[in-house]
Formats: C-alpha cells, sequence, structure tokens
C-alpha cells in the first residue's frame, strides 16, 4: 500500500500550530424570493454562528438532526459556498473570502469524500478516469507517471489496480464508495470533508469503510470533518463530537467527556436514543424523547434555537441568547444551565 511523500508527512506532523481549521462565528443565509418582481421574503438561516477548530492529524465528528445545517458547514468550509459573515482560517491563512487563482491554488490541500458513491460517480467514465480528474486539473501529470499514480491510489484504498479500466456499475457500493476516497486522496490532501459517507452503504460495508479511514489517517495524518447521523461511528473514529441545532453548534468536547457526561439538553436527547446492546441495561436506562418539531430556519425562536423542545426551559431562555463558552472540563457548550450538574 502506498504510503505518502516523506517530506509532505514530516511537514504536516512539525506544523507549529496545531489547528489546522478554525471556524469563529461563521454564517451562511440563504435568500427567498417571492412574486413577479423577486422581491426578498425571508433568509434561511442555514448557518447563524459557528465556532469550531479541527486540530491536525485528528477528526471532529459534527451531529444532529437532517437539516441542522451540517453539511452545509462542510461545504462552507471548503469554501464551496461564499459565506455570509465570519472567518475561515485555514492553516493560519484567512480563506473566508478568497477568490480566483488564490482559491483554485488552495483546492488541492482540502477534498471531500461524499454520501452517495453512485451519483457522485460519472457512469461514462472508467475507474482511472474519474480518479485522474483532480491529477488532470491540478498537476502536471502524463502517460506512464499518471497510470502509475492512479494504479498506486486504487492499492491505497485496497482496491485491484487492474480495475483502472471498469466502470463505476461493475462495483458494488462499498467498493464505489473506496473509489470516491481514492478520488479525494490524488492531490494528497492536508483535510478531507467527510460528508455521511457510510450512510448509503450496508451495515457489513459500514465498518471496513470506516477502518480504512482511519487507517488512512494514520499513514498520511490526514485531518477529517467526520459528518454522520450514526453516533456509534462516530465514537468509534473520532477524537472530539460537535453537536449541531438548528444552524448553531451548541456543544463540543473530546469524544469520552462527551458521551460519558453530556451538559447540553439536546446532547443527551441524542445520546439517550442510541440503542445499547445489553438488553437489561436498555430496558433499565431513561431516554429523554423531544416533543415538537425542528422551527423552520427562516425564523428561528428568540432567545435559545432549543427552547421549544426542551425539557428544561425556563424564562431566561426565550429572552436571552445563551453565550458559547468554554467550561472547566474542556467543553465548549452554549446553555444557561450548563453550570448546574443536575436539571
Amino acid at each position: 500500500m502506498m504510503s505518502e511523500p516523506r517530506v509532505l508527512l514530516e511537514e504536516r506532523k512539525n506544523c507549529q500550530d496545531d489547528v489546522l481549521l478554525r471556524v469563529s462565528d461563521l454564517t451562511l443565509h440563504f435568500k427567498t424570493y417571492r412574486g413577479v418582481f423577486r422581491r426578498e421574503a425571508s433568509k434561511i438561516r442555514a448557518l447563524d454562528g459557528v465556532n469550531l477548530e479541527i486540530r491536525r492529524g485528528r477528526t471532529l465528528g459534527l451531529v444532529g438532526e437532517s437539516g441542522c445545517g451540517k453539511s452545509t458547514m462542510g461545504r462552507v468550509a471548503l469554501r464551496l459556498h461564499e459565506p455570509t459573515g465570519g472567518l475561515i482560517m485555514f492553516n493560519g491563512e484567512d480563506i473566508t473570502h478568497l477568490q480566483g487563482s488564490a482559491l483554485r491554488r488552495l483546492r488541492p490541500r482540502m477534498q471531500m469524500i461524499f454520501q452517495d458513491p453512485q451519483a457522485c460517480l460519472n457512469p461514462r467514465m472508467t475507474v482511472g478516469s474519474i480518479i485522474a480528474e483532480p491529477l488532470n486539473e491540478h498537476v502536471a501529470m502524463k502517460g506512464p507517471e499518471k497510470e502509475r499514480r492512479i494504479r498506486e491510489l486504487l492499492d491505497s484504498v485496497g482496491l485491484n489496480p487492474k480495475f483502472a479500466n471498469r466502470y463505476p456499475h461493475e462495483f458494488s457500493g462499498g467498493q464505489r464508495q473506496r473509489i470516491g476516497i481514492a478520488r479525494a486522496l490524488a492531490l494528497n490532501p492536508d483535510f478531507i470533508v467527510c460528508d455521511e459517507p457510510i450512510a448509503a452503504l450496508d451495515v457489513s460495508i459500514q465498518a471496513q469503510v470506516v477502518n480504512l479511514l482511519k487507517e488512512l489517517q494514520h499513514q498520511r495524518f490526514l485531518t477529517y470533518l467526520f459528518i454522520s447521523h450514526d453516533l456509534s461511528m462516530v465514537r468509534h473514529l473520532c477524537d472530539e463530537v460537535a453537536v449541531m441545532y438548528l444552524g448553531k453548534v451548541v456543544e463540543l468536547a473530546p469524544r469520552d467527556l462527551i458521551y460519558k457526561s453530556p451538559v447540553h439538553p439536546y446532547t443527551r436527547a441524542l445520546l439517550s436514543a442510541v440503542p445499547v446492546p445489553d438488553p437489561k441495561t436498555e430496558r433499565a436506562r431513561q431516554r429523554t424523547i423531544l416533543q415538537g418539531d425542528v422551527p423552520s430556519p427562516a425564523n428561528p425562536p428568540s432567545g435559545c434555537r432549543f427552547r421549544t423542545r426542551c425539557p428544561v426551559a425556563f424564562d431566561r431562555c426565550a429572552s436571552e441568547e445563551p453565550s458559547w463558552r468554554k467550561m472547566a472540563d474542556s467543553r465548549w457548550v452554549a446553555c444557561h444551565r450548563a453550570e448546574q450538574e443536575k436539571y
């Protein structure tokens, strides 16, 4: 299996700044229009003040209900969407409003693995041509050298290099996702957004893909933003976990801390929904059932976004938005009751 070029790997490990990606007060609002004259009707607050840090060689898991802004967060971090406000720092550089050739030079260092391995692969192109696309765009690599690189990438994700001349429909779902991973690795990126890469796969294949991601991270010192609904896989793969609700991150903490002692009521509700393999424990444990639906991002509640469904909300939650603050145990949380051990 091919390893990362030694010089590039050493540069990543020896970098002085431990944080590769830092997002501060990031917002993204989509305008909606109505009428013949297309007057602005409202704004969809897809992201509304997100704060995140991802350290080099680590994995941050991003979890939350559908529609909370997880995938949008990943795409904005890669500058596939222009943010409305806030700051994106990548490798110590402000890339918030980077454009043109400067943004193009940054692209090889930031890649994405998509959710649906069938939809993201062109059915009219061979596997070799699909993997070669980023090489054609960003690297002056031709002939035997490019073919050798394609074979190395296929081998690195556990596929036979002889499969380069086959088409995507000839592969299973897990194999197609490996092809997507090989394409993401083609330019030796530092940072990869994994946008629910196992959601469309059979349960028996999910663990294989996650273990492959862990192995590649160890070999190449990669940094991941892992977006998922599967909290058990997040626990297996991630070093830190961020919980999103309605365009905001409500809690961010090391993995073990957030699974053992969640502070935010929404985090507690999410974790209570994860089944426990022991039948006795499963029957005895208390689950938190949230009432009502997620509010519209076009018209979010005043104060705390979660207050309309929170089982411990009080008057202050409606009038004052909770601040994003660091607690004594190194976790970050946005909740008025965060300092209370029991509520």
